[in-house]
């Protein structure tokens, strides 16, 4: 590998770092039931915050419950998204990933 390759190398780790570092910083809302149930996750799908809308909360319990997992879920496809906007151009490089 030449000193240029090395160099353009070094720059796309380094930016590819940078959208990492951008991505796990980022909160992601989902949602499930017309808002009944939001979900804030990470960029690291680390669940941060759940919000119940109380009025739905005490008919019933099981459908929220099922909604928790659908917002989950909703917030988590958009971490992939974010993450296959950011970081998928790195894939090509120069053949190493």
């Amino acid at each position: 590998m030449n000193q240029a390759q090395m160099m353009k190398l070094r720059k796309m780790q380094k930016q590819m770092m940078e959208a990492q570092e951008k991505l796990e910083q980022s909160i992601f809302t989902g949602t499930a039931g017309g808002g009944v149930v939001t979900a804030k996750v990470k960029g690291t799908h680390e669940v941060v915050e759940v919000i119940i809308d109380p009025e739905a909360a005490k008919d019933d319990i099981e459908m929220v419950q099922d909604m928790i997992v659908l917002a989950i879920n909703d917030a988590n496809k958009k971490v992939e998204a974010e993450s296959q906007k950011l970081l998928g151009g790195f894939g090509g490089g120069m053949g190493l990933f």
